[in-house]
């Protein structure tokens, strides 16, 4: 179970990217410009060194100009595009993504975000357990902007605090998760819902893990984070 060429990613990259309009004003959020190039590039990079050889986009606000960009092949990597006639949410986005993927797992990944932790070593852990759904979780020194996740002494979630609820060090939701097909096939198509608020909740106490790791992480949601995208991603490609 080398790598990730068994495992197709969904990359959600339907958001309008609202509160990052004042300086990225003219395109989506995953064309973002970051060191001469589309910051989405950076997450397909690192797909394709994971190994990862399929990628389907979850696309929104303008779509058409996200499929221009990228077309239907980046290194190694073969992709597609789900597009979303409305607004679905992180969860009616994978879902809809799902039905361009074969296989009982996939990788889904947040499009506004980065974590530097190995993906590989991800699905290993994965399958050391019977386990549904995962989320890769990072420390931050403040929890506050994201939310804290925390996990007993088997890695399984047991609890999920919102954004502004906890402050000071803590484990986070990273945004990239592993899923089992049958945790989202039986919600219909096109239905509006939020994967981190309507389905992980539930699953608590019944398959879902946390993989914890001391990785870099950086949302780029707002101008002041975005604005440290050049230097995070920087120093990302000289420890490669």
């Amino acid at each position: 179970m080398a790598g990730l060429n068994d495992i197709p990613a969904v990359i959600l990259a339907g958001g309008k990217g609202t509160r990052l309009r004042s300086v990225v004003a003219d395109r989506p959020k995953p064309l973002a410009e970051v060191l001469g190039r589309p910051y989405i590039t950076f997450l397909l990079d690192q797909l394709a060194d994971a190994g990862c050889s399929r990628v389907v986009i979850s696309t929104g606000y303008k779509a058409q100009m996200i499929e221009k960009a990228l077309g239907s092949e980046y290194r190694s990597l073969r992709l597609s595009y789900a597009q979303e006639e409305q607004p679905l949410g992180t969860g009616g986005g994978i879902r809809l993504a799902m039905d361009h993927l074969k296989g009982d797992l996939f990788l889904a990944l947040n499009g506004d975000s980065y974590c530097g932790a190995d993906l590989a070593l991800y699905k290993k852990w994965f399958f050391k357990e019977k386990r549904k759904a995962s989320l890769l979780l990072t420390r931050v020194d403040d929890t506050s902007r994201y939310g804290r996740v925390s996990l007993d002494e088997l890695q399984q979630v047991t609890d999920f605090v919102e954004k502004g609820g906890s402050t000071g060090s803590g484990m986070i939701n990273a945004g990239v998760y592993l899923l089992k097909r049958s945790v989202l096939e039986g919600i219909p198509v096109g239905k509006n819902f939020s994967v981190e608020r309507d389905i992980f909740p539930s699953l608590i106490g019944n398959g879902l893990f946390g993989y914890p790791v001391d990785s870099p992480f950086l949302d780029i949601g707002t101008p002041e984070s975005y604005a440290q995208a050049e230097c995070f991603l920087q120093k990302i490609k000289e420890n490669k």
